[in-house]
């Protein structure tokens, strides 16, 4: 009998171990919790920054404003008849 529950002694404690430390543990899914956590954050942060890109691709296919503002900015591009001030520091 002391046999019986040494040796259930010994597999509790060998499953409790690698509850705790091993493959699969406590610690790996609490470990594995918060990596998702951070790429959910990370996904949320990607979609809002394609919706925008999405908005402002249809404003660009379906808006002049916004095709003329992004020539006035970048290329520096006036309109006929438009006076162009530069001012300098």
């Amino acid at each position: 009998m002391k046999l019986l529950v040494g040796m259930l002694a010994l597999l509790l404690a060998s499953v409790q171990t690698h509850l705790w430390w091993g493959k699969g543990s406590v610690q790996e899914l609490h470990d594995l919790q918060f990596l998702v956590q951070q790429q959910r954050a990370q996904n949320l942060a990607l979609k809002q920054r394609n919706a925008s890109l999405n908005a402002e691709v249809a404003d660009l296919k379906l808006g002049v404003e916004a095709l003329e503002e992004h020539a006035r900015v970048e290329l520096g591009m006036i309109k006929h008849g438009e006076i162009f001030y530069q001012l300098l520091e």
